[in-house]
């Protein structure tokens, strides 16, 4: 019943707003109407008829724009529809009248443009009306009966079948209103449906845009947590390793239980290994809450794959894993964080390493791009990564299937702190690889980065990169 009476308010309006619109054109029929009948009545009849007929569009036109004034409850929606069609009604009965005031004086010709008047003002008012049932048959219901009533009293074969004309018409008119008000109603609900399924997806926007900032909040507050924690998570740590060393090596005398030794032997190892993944942690809080600043320098990269060769060659070692540095001739110099290139080697070397199988081999290279950046790329043969888990690596505290199963250490924090810091240089990381094939890590850095001018050979030993690296400091001051 509520949904009957919406639509029905909605109809309501659709007509209040096409007879505002088409206001004057009854005033303009009651006047020729009024004017054509001078020719056989008495202009005084004419005239009472047409200020009467106008009056009552009068009071339907005040009704329209009081409606219009404010918002309605249903109860008083049905008081209007009622309003509305009673003025309808009054309406209609006036242009009924002049069928029987004018009438009596008038010829047979005259009589024809009576009738043909009422039924052309009916089908005005079908087309004004057309979708709101209530009010149309109000207003033609009342002039097709007067027209019919007319036609019948004159007795005459003619008037009779004119009659039945006139009443079939309005039947006819009926059955396509009905048409039309169940389109306009199918049209309102559709309407309807598409602004409440609007409204669902604002409001699932916006709530989905409140948790968005809320997790973006909470992930500034952790990383900026993380960032400041850095002395209050190392030092404890530090003494912890201190202190276990000094057991270990027995500093302030021999321990009379090797065991001893031993566990502080352990401990050591373990403090490293937390006070690694500490670090890393917080490397990527850091680079995450935008507290990380690059100190740029000149740098070859061959400098920083040699550094992470010699730091990391006793690993290699243990697993017999072989690696090796190919660099194209004449690589220029980048501009880069120095520490930050030497742990984006270092992190991808040790995962080569680690992934690699005994008596593997790894390839550290650097190269031109086709774009003139310069690229660092470190290719392992390992198992490599299933191809649908590559986006996934690159997320903090990742762990691949194949780490998982073979039980591989690690945090997952390497590639995103790799990201990070190619990210800061404007730079880019690519994986490529699938499973059995290996794994190649680039991480390319931007052609604004790269350095014109002499080329720098190759430095063959770490000796000889550190004793580089420390000139290029030297020059730039």
């Amino acid at each position: 019943m509520a949904d009957d009476m919406a639509w029905h308010g909605e109809f309501l309006e659709i007509f209040l707003k096409n007879q505002m619109k088409l206001a004057p054109v009854m005033p303009l029929l009651v006047l020729f109407m009024a004017v054509t009948a001078t020719l056989w009545v008495p202009w005084t009849t004419a005239l009472a008829w047409a200020v009467g007929a106008i009056g009552c569009g009068l009071v339907q036109l005040v009704l329209c724009k009081v409606y219009f004034s404010r918002k309605r409850s249903v109860p008083e929606q049905r008081d209007w529809i009622g309003m509305i069609a009673a003025s309808e009604l009054f309406q209609g009965m006036f242009w009924v009248l002049p069928l029987f005031f004018f009438w009596p004086n008038s010829d047979s010709l005259q009589n024809t443009f009576l009738v043909a008047a009422i039924i052309a003002v009916s089908v005005v008012r079908l087309l004004i009306v057309s979708n709101f049932m209530p009010v149309l048959i109000a207003g033609t219901g009342v002039m097709t009966i007067g027209v019919a009533v007319r036609c019948v009293a004159e007795g005459n074969a003619i008037y009779l079948s004119l009659a039945g004309l006139i009443i079939t018409l309005e039947v006819f008119y009926l059955f396509v209103a009905r048409q039309l008000q169940e389109t306009l109603r199918d049209m309102i609900i559709f309407r309807q449906q598409k602004d409440g399924l609007i409204q669902e997806l604002k409001a699932e926007r916006d709530r989905a845009d409140a948790e968005r900032q809320k997790a973006e909040n909470a992930n500034r507050a952790k990383s900026s947590f993380l960032a400041n924690m850095s002395h209050e998570l190392r030092t404890p740590l530090n003494a912890i390793l201190g202190f276990s060393e000094v057991l270990e090596r027995e500093m302030f005398g021999p321990l009379s239980n090797r065991a001893y030794r031993d566990y502080a032997g352990d401990i050591n190892s373990s403090g490293r290994y937390l006070l690694g993944l500490i670090n890393d942690i917080l490397d990527l809080s850091r680079i995450e809450a935008g507290r990380l600043e690059l100190r740029e320098e000149p740098m070859m990269l061959t400098t920083a794959l040699q550094n992470a060769q010699h730091l990391l060659g006793m690993k290699a070692a243990e697993k017999d894993t072989f690696v090796d540095i190919q660099v194209e001739p004449n690589v220029p110099k980048v501009m880069c964080d120095q520490r930050a290139v030497n742990q984006i080697a270092i992190n991808l070397l040790t995962n080569a390493i680690k992934f690699s199988p005994p008596k593997g081999r790894v390839v550290m290279s650097v190269r031109r791009t086709t774009a003139g950046g310069v690229s660092i790329s470190i290719k392992d043969n390992g198992p490599g990564i299933p191809r649908q888990e590559i986006d996934h690596a690159l997320s903090a505290f990742s762990r691949g299937s194949i780490a998982a199963k073979n039980a591989i250490d690690g945090a997952g924090l390497g590639l995103p702190i790799v990201k990070g810091l190619m990210e800061m240089h404007g730079g880019m990381i690519d994986i490529i690889s699938d499973v059995g094939q290996g794994t190649e890590v680039i991480c390319t850095f931007p052609a604004a980065r790269v350095l014109s001018g002499p080329r720098n050979e190759l430095a063959t030993s770490p000796s000889i990169a550190s004793e580089t690296q420390r000139k290029l400091i030297n020059l730039t001051g």
